[in-house]
């Protein structure tokens, strides 16, 4: 009988596509190392925010002048195609970061969102065997079978839409697939979370219809970086799920405002939404954000003190002194997931994903999580943690695939 319920189990497995879950409680931590590698590059691993377009700017990179290469193998930053083909990632939605600064131009940045949205393009059109553009996450599929890095875009900074609806649009047909409202000041959108001022007390008149807008024509909400009131007055108008693309929980760093609170983290998951943890040190922990903090001010006041600037050639080596005496202090990778574990507590887990700040949070990425290349090291702490197979797949990608599939879907039907 035993025999029979047996064979009837194996081939039901075959017939039906079910196979044994591995048993990771039975694996030792090599095996373990090696399974969370195996699932990096089983599954699509979408990243919510990767500044790698503005690195490039500030260094005034031009794929028409200079090696290559530089996208594709480098030393720099946290983002290389070499990188993230060894940490699993495929798809990091590429930063077209709009500083506050470009609010004060009449085009309030439009010039400079499009031409980081053309540097973007520029890679995936001369590197096309390694990287590819995608709109959509049907796009990301098929360049994921294909082997190729999508490069999706998303526009960090509303700012550009100036005060003409049309824009919103308008950025859509150039392949931005999500907006964060603004940045670190308000704007004409709305309120921004590092900024005291709270000029409209949460979304501005037009804010509203930018919200609305970008509801009709397929641009997901990004609300990181907006104040508190303004997340609560876009969780009431939208008709579609949101994401926070690179916000973390602020139970875990309770002075600073712009990470998500406990409340918000419920209404996100109330409203299908998914949070995508942001990776930097400062949103991780707020011990090591206030001790970086008080090695800042110490540093500071020993120039001031010799009457030296920092950028002076004698305040060099009192500078590299200071730091090799006071090294920078960093989260790590346990920290990461312990946020994960917060947002399953509080929304489950169909409501978080990865948002790591990759080449926007400088200096200060956890131990364990440096660059790009190890998402896996996430990945085995959270099988340590009890999660399987298919719950990984939802923090890789899954959830935030549901979220932009419902508003391709919302905006097919509007």
């Amino acid at each position: 009988m035993k025999i029979k319920v047996a064979l009837f189990l194996f081939f039901a497995g075959v017939i039906f596509g079910c196979s044994e879950k591995k048993p990771v409680d039975k694996m030792n931590d090599e095996q373990l190392r090696v399974y969370a590698d195996e699932l990096a590059h089983k599954y699509i691993i979408t990243d919510g925010h990767v500044d790698l377009p503005y690195r490039l700017k500030v260094k005034n990179f031009r794929l028409d002048r200079e090696y290559m290469g530089i996208p594709v193998s480098t030393t720099e930053g946290d983002f290389d195609y070499e990188r993230a083909k060894k940490g699993g990632l495929d798809a990091p939605f590429m930063s077209i970061y709009i500083p506050s600064s470009y609010q004060l131009q009449p085009d309030k940045g439009k010039a400079l969102a499009d031409s980081l949205i053309n540097m973007i393009s520029a890679i995936a059109t001369q590197i096309p065997d390694k990287f590819a553009l995608a709109n959509s996450p049907a796009e990301v599929d098929a360049n994921f079978k294909a082997g190729k890095i999508s490069l999706p875009m998303g526009m960090e900074n509303g700012a550009p839409i100036g005060d003409d609806l049309a824009n919103v649009k308008y950025f859509h047909e150039r392949g931005i697939r999500y907006i964060t409202l603004t940045h670190g000041k308000d704007n004409q959108i709305c309120d921004s979370s590092y900024d005291t001022t709270r000029t409209w007390n949460g979304l501005s008149p037009f804010g509203e219809e930018v919200v609305k807008e970008m509801n009709r024509v397929g641009i997901m909400v990004d609300i990181s970086h907006v104040s508190d009131s303004t997340f609560y007055d876009v969780i009431k108008l939208t008709k579609i799920p949101v994401i926070a693309s690179h916000s973390s929980c602020r139970a875990f760093t309770p002075d600073f405002q712009r990470n998500m609170n406990d409340d918000m983290i419920k209404k996100l998951g109330e409203n299908g939404g998914v949070i995508q943890i942001n990776f930097g040190s400062a949103f991780l922990d707020s011990a090591v954000r206030a001790g970086n903090d008080l090695n800042r001010k110490k540093l500071q006041a020993l120039l001031d003190e010799k009457g030296l600037k920092s950028s002076d050639s004698l305040a060099k080596p009192i500078v590299e002194q200071f730091r090799k005496d006071n090294p920078s202090l960093f989260a790590d990778v346990d920290i990461v997931a312990d946020h994960i574990d917060h947002v399953v507590k509080l929304a489950g887990i169909d409501h978080v994903g990865i948002g790591s700040d990759y080449d926007g949070v400088g200096d200060s990425l956890p131990t364990g999580l440096k660059d790009v290349s190890q998402y896996p090291n996430l990945i085995y702490v959270l099988l340590k943690r009890g999660y399987t197979e298919e719950d990984i797949a939802k923090v890789c990608y899954k959830n935030v695939w549901r979220v932009w599939n419902q508003v391709e879907q919302a905006a097919k039907g509007s």
